[in-house]
């Protein structure tokens, strides 16, 4: 059984003991999260789709930790001007456990 859910404005897809990071959360370590926003569910039945969203379906996930991603280095460039600039970014996530899928 798997589902297609949106967090973050990502879409991902998980199944029951997944550990999936995704964009960082108001949640704290340990607390369990619920997502509503499950946009397809396909488990024993068949695959149910939303429109957009699926009515009563619910994915409950595990936060496991916080953190921050590698760094991503941006380098801007002016040829013949001697015009260079250079700068970094690290996003930060929060890393889920998917422990429950219900449709």
């Amino acid at each position: 059984m798997y589902a297609i859910i949106k967090t973050g404005g990502k879409q991902y897809r998980v199944q029951v003991g997944d550990k999936l990071k995704v964009e960082s959360l108001a949640v704290e370590a340990g607390a369990q999260v619920t997502l509503t926003e499950v946009l397809a569910v396909c488990g024993d039945e068949g695959l149910k789709v939303g429109t957009p969203v699926l009515a009563g379906a619910t994915v409950t996930a595990t936060v496991l930790s916080h953190g921050r991603g590698e760094k991503v280095r941006i380098f801007k460039f002016r040829r013949r001007k001697h015009s260079m600039k250079s700068g970094g970014h690290r996003q930060n996530y929060t890393e889920l456990k998917i422990e429950a899928i219900s449709a």
